[in-house]
């Protein structure tokens, strides 16, 4: 993990936090997947941790339903709401040229991987350095992927925990976007999953995002009746 990332424990519970997108003032909870659902005491906790290292605000990652009634009991209020997809992963489309052209990311790509995100994605989501190493580091098991030419261009970053499959991450430079790369590397990262015998994917998206919901459902995902939602509150007066 990165230095200020680190994963706070009570019993069987357990979230990751650190500053969120480098600012110090505000912290990012998220629980960890093959953790049990987080309870209100814990988020509690967890908020008077985060008080007392001086952080004033709290985001979370974004939650399933499941893990939501937790920080709400807690006093946390919705910050953003996401569409939710799913894959089951029997059915991919025929393997792509442009997948044979992809490479393993290496540590040299880091600054080119935050370029691209930053011009792919608004403030709010945009990631730093530390942020991208929690993503890479989210679940037990990550391909982190790219796209180069031989600058990189995109990027993608999919992870698994068990049997369940997450896309952590997808940017696309907007100068290449609509060119079938963003498909070549979501159709990488799960045909990664089907070999390990994960049998679901999921990913999120804004609600707003509608390039990004055309790319996943042309791929077979479908999206999830009860979607996820970015939660925040503050600490202390």
């Amino acid at each position: 993990m990165g230095a200020d990332t680190e994963v706070i424990r009570w019993g069987a519970e357990r979230a990751r936090t650190g500053p969120w997108r480098g600012d110090r003032r505000v912290a990012y909870l998220a629980p960890v997947p093959d953790a049990p659902a987080p309870s209100a005491a814990f988020v509690r906790r967890c908020c008077e941790i985060l008080a007392a290292r001086g952080f004033s605000r709290v985001v979370t990652a974004a939650l399933g339903p499941d893990e939501q009634p937790a920080f709400l009991s807690a006093g946390f209020a919705v910050e953003e709401r996401l569409h939710l997809l799913a894959h089951d992963l029997r059915d991919l489309p025929p393997v792509m040229p442009l997948e044979r052209t992809l490479r393993r990311a290496r540590p040299a790509d880091r600054a080119a991987v935050l370029a691209v995100d930053g011009a792919a994605f608004p403030d709010f989501w945009r990631l730093d350095e530390r942020g991208l190493e929690d993503a890479v580091r989210a679940t037990p098991h990550v391909r982190f992927r790219v796209a180069a030419d031989p600058d990189v261009y995109a990027y993608a970053v999919t992870g698994r925990a068990g049997r369940r499959g997450f896309l952590q991450r997808l940017a696309v430079d907007p100068a290449r976007q609509r060119a079938g790369v963003g498909r070549a590397l979501v159709l990488d990262g799960l045909r990664w999953l089907r070999r390990w015998r994960v049998e679901r994917a999921v990913v999120n998206t804004q609600l707003e995002n509608e390039p990004a919901l055309a790319l996943y459902e042309s791929l077979g995902f479908r999206r999830e009746p009860s979607g996820l939602t970015v939660l925040s509150t503050g600490l202390g007066g």
